[in-house]
């Protein structure tokens, strides 16, 4: 085992990036690593990389420049990369670009001493014993070879709320996406490990369960996980990211009406015209999608919705961006993720299409949702003033507390730390347009 040595992860992307690096985590702190505070107290850098969009690699290549300057301050310190611009690299290019990058910026010889897929995680400790000639590092290797990535157990950030990843890879091939180039094509955990791996983190404290997977409704078993994961004494609450349309079928919609599941869907719909969304190979069209949301309000009549949604993806007319207004008005979402189109290398829009919007159409058309969203969400955030709502608390700062509703509301209220982690009922006194303000109702300080 490691002695004294400090590690420092660097996480970009989503949720799925995030388990990943709480797996990370948990390896490291079974070969004897800590956790450094800063990463100028780190021994080791690993940065777990996100490659939706070029915004996003850049940010990497910005972070890697400025890290490498470390290891003229301490030679003995690694850096790695891994995630999705690690998954994607099949031919050397990114690596290549990292070291390009930095030596034409003055930073001679290798910045970059770890370069590996996630999968390719149990291997860890032997790459770091490897560089470091150290025949300590890695006793526990053998272990998570066999068990693989996904059988470390992982180092919640949070206690009171647990993330299992169901599900890795993606097989669907949107047209823009860089996913199943990343992480390979899908592949669905059982149903026991992802209740063990549930079973676990409620017993460490766990309140709320996240199933995680790239189209995590297309688990042959989602329904039944969901529904044995409703009946684990302790989850206060289930939830679950990223679902893909076609897949939210008859016993996934009545699944949403699970005590536990919260009151919260997250739909990606990316396009509300026809011709786009099969440029894009979503298999659905505006329709199908308009039916899957009356089908879901049926069952959740009060339901808070959120989407995703790309504009200027290439050839998108005017016309076509307003099928997206409109649709997004029928829908009626209290919140959306919009993005400008990026062009990925190695996906088929990139290949098949010419990125023909121009930058200050797509700025605009981002502009027109964006302000759509902002009266959306005010409009709909109204409604709960003068109401109790409950509140799964993530924090405290300068004599308020925050965390979220069953909505996926954010909401904010005197308390201090000692709230963290619980459950409390939360009555709205203000409504803003990205919180709600309340006061407590439901717990008695010690004086």
């Amino acid at each position: 085992m490691l002695k004294n040595l400090k590690y420092k992860i660097v996480t970009y992307g989503c949720q799925m990036n995030k388990a990943d690096s709480e797996r990370i985590e948990a390896l490291l702190d079974l070969n004897g690593f800590e956790c450094a505070s800063k990463a100028e107290d780190a021994d080791l850098i690993l940065i777990n990389t996100c490659s939706v969009r070029q915004t996003a690699e850049d940010r990497v290549y910005g972070a890697i420049y400025n890290f490498s300057k470390l290891k003229k301050k301490k030679p003995h310190l690694l850096l790695g990369v891994t995630g999705c611009m690690a998954g994607r690299d099949k031919n050397g290019a990114i690596r290549n670009k990292f070291f390009s990058a930095l030596n034409n910026g003055g930073i001679k010889g290798g910045p970059i001493d770890l370069f590996f897929e996630i999968t390719d995680l149990p291997k860890l400790p032997e790459m770091i014993a490897e560089k470091w000639k150290n025949k300590t590092v890695g006793s526990l290797a053998p272990y998570s070879k066999k068990m693989g990535y996904l059988g470390i157990v992982p180092k919640p950030a949070e206690w009171w709320r647990g993330c299992v990843v169901i599900q890795t890879g993606c097989s669907k091939y949107c047209t823009y996406c860089v996913v199943p180039y990343a992480r390979g094509s899908e592949k669905n955990r059982s149903l026991g490990a992802v209740l063990k791996e549930a079973r676990t983190l409620v017993k460490k404290g766990a309140k709320e369960i996240i199933l995680l997977g790239q189209a995590v409704n297309s688990h042959p078993k989602f329904a039944e996980i969901l529904k044995k994961i409703n009946q684990i004494e302790g989850v206060n609450r289930t939830s679950f990211a990223s679902a893909h349309p076609m897949h939210m079928t008859p016993d996934v919609i009545r699944a949403l009406a699970l005590s536990k599941v919260v009151n919260y869907l997250h739909l990606p719909v990316q396009s509300g015209n026809d011709e786009v969304l099969r440029k894009m190979n979503r298999n659905y069209t505006r329709e199908k999608y308009l039916q899957i949301i009356r089908r879901i309000r049926k069952v959740r009549p009060d339901i808070a919705l959120a989407t995703d949604i790309i504009v200027g993806f290439p050839g998108e007319t005017r016309k076509q961006f307003q099928d997206t207004v409109s649709l997004y008005k029928k829908c009626d979402f209290d919140l959306s993720y919009n993005a400008i189109y990026s062009p990925r290398t190695g996906t088929s829009a990139y290949k098949a299409f010419k990125d023909d919007v121009s930058r200050e159409e797509k700025r605009r058309r981002w502009r027109v949702l964006q302000e759509l969203m902002e009266r959306n969400v005010l409009r709909k955030n109204k409604k709960y003033f003068n109401q109790t709502v409950e509140v799964l608390v993530d924090g405290c700062r300068a004599g308020n507390c925050y965390g979220l509703s069953r909505e996926y509301k954010r909401v904010v209220f005197k308390g201090d730390k000692r709230l963290i982690g619980e459950i409390v009922n939360v009555k709205i006194i203000k409504a803003k347009e990205w919180e709600l303000n309340g006061e407590i109702t439901n717990y008695e300080y010690e004086k």
